[in-house]
């Protein structure tokens, strides 16, 4: 192995360090799905871990300075082929192999930046944001799965978003407590914090089911090797959905929702089961 190549290996030994550190259930994901796409898709969750990480964990620093150097790297690793940062080199060298989109990655990184600042999301805002900071992060996925089948990739591209989308009203819906005391952001567009009640809640999971529907559709479509792994995600964030829709307005402000590792496991080996008879 010549030493550029041990560069490139030990880079995406970091990125899948990085997953299984931050994301257990993305990690458990990953694993599912064939081999040769485990190290591809770990480097994207890195380089989106690490960004995100800098825009929502390093306070007292000075984050608009770090997320421009961040971006800075970003972009040059992407021109030259090449990263001193273990995350970037990795991912430009998946960004490279598979032809990842440019748009996708300056939607995300224009995502995490909007979270620099306070916004107050309208609907084309909050569409811009989870087209960023969510639904890019599907297509890359896609684009890994494709492997250059650019038909499929068109064909599967709507409902990878949905699934994206709909992965992101979650942990909005999730998180909107911590979201708001600890910054201060109200993702939902006319949503007040304040006036949080069951019937808003009931017409933002409207919203989620729809995204839930729309993406499956793609799933069963998703190339065999990919697709236990995207179904397990599926039915994880399906299953904190209907937690979450079980609960009043006030329990989800006053707690966060989880599934038990148990259920997760329980999650894995139905997902196993429905996929060896091709039920999906």
């Amino acid at each position: 192995m010549d030493h550029i190549a041990l560069f490139t290996e030990t880079s995406r030994a970091c990125s899948k360090l990085i997953t299984q550190r931050y994301s257990t259930s993305f990690t458990l994901g990953i694993r599912t799905l064939d081999t040769r796409f485990h190290l591809p898709v770990y480097a994207v969750y890195g380089f989106v871990r690490w960004a995100d990480e800098i825009v929502d964990t390093f306070h007292g620093h000075n984050k608009a300075a770090l997320f421009q150097d961040f971006k800075r790297q970003t972009y040059e690793a992407l021109e030259i082929g090449l990263s001193l940062n273990p995350v970037l080199h990795a991912f430009q060298d998946v960004v490279r192999q598979y032809g990842i989109d440019r748009e996708f990655i300056d939607a995300f990184l224009y995502s995490m930046e909007m979270d620099l600042d306070d916004h107050a999301y309208n609907q084309s805002l909050y569409e811009k944001y989870i087209y960023g900071s969510a639904e890019v992060v599907g297509l890359m996925c896609l684009r890994i799965f494709c492997e250059g089948d650019t038909a499929m990739f068109d064909r599967l591209r709507e409902p990878a978003r949905r699934l994206g989308s709909a992965f992101q009203k979650v942990n909005f819906l999730r998180d909107i407590r911590s979201d708001y005391e600890e910054r201060g952001r109200v993702y939902f567009p006319g949503v007040q914090y304040e006036r949080f009640s069951d019937h808003v809640k009931q017409e933002i999971e409207a919203d989620i089911r729809a995204d839930f529907d729309a993406a499956y559709a793609g799933i069963v479509q998703l190339p065999r090797a990919a697709r236990l792994g995207v179904y397990l995600a599926y039915v994880y964030y399906l299953k904190l959905f209907h937690k979450i829709r079980q609960l009043p307005a006030a329990r989800i402000l006053g707690e966060r929702v989880r599934v038990p590792d148990n259920t997760k496991l329980l999650l894995l080996m139905g997902s196993y089961f429905r996929y060896r008879l091709r039920a999906i």
